[in-house]
């Protein structure tokens, strides 16, 4: 098999005492401190959360999002650009040592792939020490070209290729090792990626509810270019996908309106019970 360089995430324990369940209602609806970092690939799902995470009752949540395009939104190179307006105002948000969450953009480098991911973490411990970290694994880019890319790399479709990169790739190289170094930090995985692969197949299947074109305006299409930024309805699911992840809202009984016929909520919640329960929250 060729090596594959792709660029581009309670017991509740009840008492009969009225103010103690009062009290648990009230820590449940604390929404989080959040640092965002990564590209375009990473942006539309951060900001549906900081919409979402509202609409389900988190009302206190924060989402504190920096971006830059393509390869220059991947951790290793917001560190490495150290005189960047970018990379100060991250360090800035984690020296005020209040940040709940940190999410990245996941991505495989070719030689000591947890660059960047360590480092960030490293920083970030010294200010916020119980701070949990995740990262959100995107889809390959160029979907005309999914096909050949799986072939390229040993594989027969896209999925087997995208399971491959998540469980080898991701959570092997760079989550285990990360764990390793990092033991005391919850550190876990958003599959992001398949809100966008899974719909451009069910749009081939003509599973979809909605009109939806593979490539086109946003809110009409799976993917808005030939470069596979996403469309509103892959925006939408992905951000469920998001929500669950970081909230465990039960999607089931959620009534957030995402604007399509397609049952999204369905469809996030089966990414999320198919990731790997090791690198969940």
């Amino acid at each position: 098999m060729k090596p594959l360089i792709l660029s581009v995430c309670t017991i509740l324990f009840l008492s009969s005492s009225c103010k103690k369940e009062d009290e648990f209602v009230l820590e449940e609806q604390q929404g989080y401190n959040m640092l965002l970092i990564g590209n375009s690939f990473f942006k539309p799902y951060a900001a549906k959360l900081n919409t979402s995470a509202m609409d389900a009752g988190f009302e206190n949540h924060k989402g504190t999002l920096i971006t830059r395009g393509g390869e220059n939104g991947r951790p290793i190179n917001f560190w490495n650009d150290s005189t960047t307006t970018e990379h100060n105002l991250i360090k800035a948000t984690l020296d005020q040592g209040d940040i709940d969450f940190f999410g990245m953009t996941a991505g495989q480098l070719s030689e000591n792939p947890t660059d960047g991911y360590r480092d960030w973490i490293k920083y970030a411990l010294e200010s916020n020490p119980n701070i949990t970290v995740f990262l959100s694994i995107p889809p390959p880019d160029f979907p005309a070209d999914w096909r050949q890319l799986a072939q390229e790399n040993g594989f027969n479709t896209i999925k087997e290729l995208y399971q491959y990169f998540i469980d080898e790739l991701i959570h092997n190289t760079v989550v285990d090792q990360l764990r390793a170094e990092f033991p005391a930090t919850n550190i876990f995985t958003i599959p992001t990626g398949w809100a966008a692969i899974n719909l451009a197949q069910m749009n081939l299947d003509d599973l979809l509810l909605d009109e939806i074109s593979m490539l086109g305006p946003s809110d009409t299409s799976i993917f808005t270019d030939q470069k596979g930024h996403q469309g509103e309805i892959v925006k939408e699911t992905g951000g469920l996908i998001w929500l669950h992840s970081i909230y465990h809202v039960d999607l089931s009984s959620h009534s957030y309106y995402t604007g399509f016929q397609t049952n999204l909520h369905e469809i996030a919640s089966q990414i999320i019970d198919d990731h790997d329960v090791d690198y969940k929250q």
